[in-house]
C-alpha cells in the first residue's frame, strides 16, 4: 500500500469509528476529534486544529461534519475530503433511516434512556477536557480571555451565534492590529446581528409532496443555516410544517430527537424527514440536500486556511473566533451539564471518566461504552 492509500484508509478507518461512537452533538464531535486527531494521531497541533475550528464556524452547514471534511482534506488531499465527510455520516444516515423504518411500522422510537443517562457524563467530560486543552492555546492574553468570557455571557443571555463569532474575531482583529489603524479613521467596527430564522407564515393548505421540492429545500438549509440544533429545528419547521404543512409538530419533534439521540451528525434529522415523506429516496435526496454544500463550500475555502496565519490582520481574526468558538462551546457544555447531572450516580460516572481519560489515557470509545452499560444497569435496578 503507497503512502497515498495508506493515508486514505486512515482517514476511512477514524471517522467510520467516529460515526459510530461519538454522540453527544457537535460539541462532543470536535472535543473527540482533538483528542483523535492532535492527541493520539498528531495529524494536526493544536493551533491547526484551532484555525480549522474558527474557520467552520464562520460558514454555514453543520460544524462537525466540516471539520471531518477538513481534516480529511488535510490528511489525503480531495480525496480524503470526500472519504471523512461519507465515512462520518453514513453510519448515522444508515441508523436514522432504520429508525425512520421502525418509526413509520410502529409509530414510536425504541427506548433509549438508558444508555443515554449513562453515556452523557462521559461526554460532559470529553468536551471539558478539550476545552481546557483548547483554551489554554486559544487565551493568548488579557484581550483573547476578556472576548472569551464576554462571548460566554452573551451565550446566555441569548445573542446570536454568529454575531458573538464575528464580533469576537472582528474585537480581537482590530485591537492586535490598532497601530495599522491608526490615521485611516477606523476606530469602530459594526456588527449586524442576525436574526435565528425569519417568521414563516401558516400554509393556507398542504402543498402536494415533491422529491424536487425536498431536495431544494434541504439544500437551501445546508447551504444557509448557522448555529445549533435549535435553530435547525426552527428552518425545518418554518419549511415542513408551516410552509409546505408535510409534517407536523410531533413529527418534527421526533425527528430531531433521532438527530439527537444517534451518533454522528445531528443534521441526519433530514434523512430520517426524508424518509417519512418519501421513503428511501426521499431519505437519500434530504441528505445529499443538507450535506453537498458543506463538501462544496469546504472543498473551495480548504486551501486558503494555511495562508491565513501569514496576514496579520486574518490572524487577529483567527484568534478572535477561535476563542470566541471555545466560549461558544463552554456555554452549551454549561446548559447540558445541568440537565446530565441529575443524581450521584451521573457524578460518580462523570468523575470516573475524568480519572480514565486523563489518567489512565483510556480511549473515549471505550469509556462511552462503559457509560452506556452503567446506564443501562442502572435503568435494571
Amino acid at each position: 500500500m503507497n503512502c497515498a492509500s495508506k493515508r486514505l484508509a486512515e482517514v476511512a478507518t477514524l471517522f467510520l469509528k467516529l460515526g459510530l461512537t461519538a454522540f453527544g452533538g457537535p460539541a462532543a464531535h470536535i472535543a473527540i476529534m482533538h483528542t483523535e486527531v492532535v492527541k493520539r494521531r498528531k495529524w494536526l497541533d493544536d493551533r491547526g486544529f484551532l484555525d480549522l475550528l474558527g474557520v467552520t464556524n464562520l460558514i454555514p452547514g453543520p460544524n462537525s461534519s466540516e471539520m471531518a471534511i477538513h481534516i480529511g482534506y488535510l490528511r489525503a488531499g480531495y480525496p480524503g475530503l470526500i472519504l471523512g465527510g461519507i465515512c462520518f455520516m453514513l453510519p448515522a444516515v444508515l441508523i436514522t433511516t432504520a429508525l425512520a423504518w421502525v418509526y413509520m411500522r410502529y409509530g414510536a422510537m425504541p427506548e433509549a434512556g438508558r444508555l443515554l443517562y449513562g453515556v452523557k457524563p462521559v461526554i460532559i467530560v470529553i468536551i471539558l477536557q478539550a476545552l481546557w486543552g483548547l483554551g489554554k492555546k486559544a487565551v493568548k492574553g488579557p484581550l483573547t480571555a476578556a472576548v472569551g468570557l464576554f462571548v460566554i455571557a452573551g451565550g446566555f443571555i441569548g445573542i446570536n451565534q454568529l454575531a458573538l463569532l464575528i464580533s469576537g474575531g472582528l474585537i480581537v482583529m482590530a485591537l492586535e492590529n490598532r497601530q495599522r489603524l491608526k490615521g485611516k479613521g477606523l476606530y469602530a467596527l459594526l456588527v449586524p446581528v442576525l436574526p435565528v430564522s425569519g417568521a414563516a407564515a401558516s400554509a393556507a393548505y398542504t402543498i402536494p409532496f415533491s422529491s424536487t421540492i425536498l431536495f431544494l429545500k434541504f439544500l437551501k438549509i445546508g447551504a444557509v443555516l448557522y448555529g445549533s440544533g435549535y435553530v435547525l429545528l426552527a428552518f425545518l419547521h418554518a419549511d415542513f410544517v408551516t410552509g409546505l404543512g408535510w409534517l407536523t409538530d410531533k413529527q418534527l419533534i421526533d425527528a430531531v430527537a433521532v438527530g439527537q439521540l444517534t451518533p454522528g451528525p445531528v443534521f441526519t434529522t433530514a434523512t430520517f424527514i426524508g424518509y417519512i415523506l418519501g421513503g428511501v429516496q426521499g431519505s437519500v435526496l434530504a441528505t445529499i440536500g443538507i450535506f453537498l454544500p458543506s463538501f462544496i463550500i469546504v472543498a473551495i475555502i480548504s486551501h486558503f486556511v494555511p495562508r491565513l496565519r501569514s496576514s496579520p490582520w486574518a490572524a487577529g481574526l483567527l484568534d478572535g473566533v477561535n476563542v470566541a468558538s471555545l466560549g461558544l462551546m463552554a456555554t452549551v457544555t454549561l446548559y447540558l451539564g445541568k440537565a446530565t447531572f441529575v443524581d450521584p450516580v451521573t457524578v460518580i460516572i462523570a468523575i470516573i471518566s475524568a480519572v480514565l481519560l486523563s489518567r489512565f489515557k483510556i480511549n473515549t470509545t471505550w469509556i462511552m461504552l462503559g457509560g452506556a452499560a452503567a446506564g443501562f444497569i442502572k435503568g435494571m435496578l
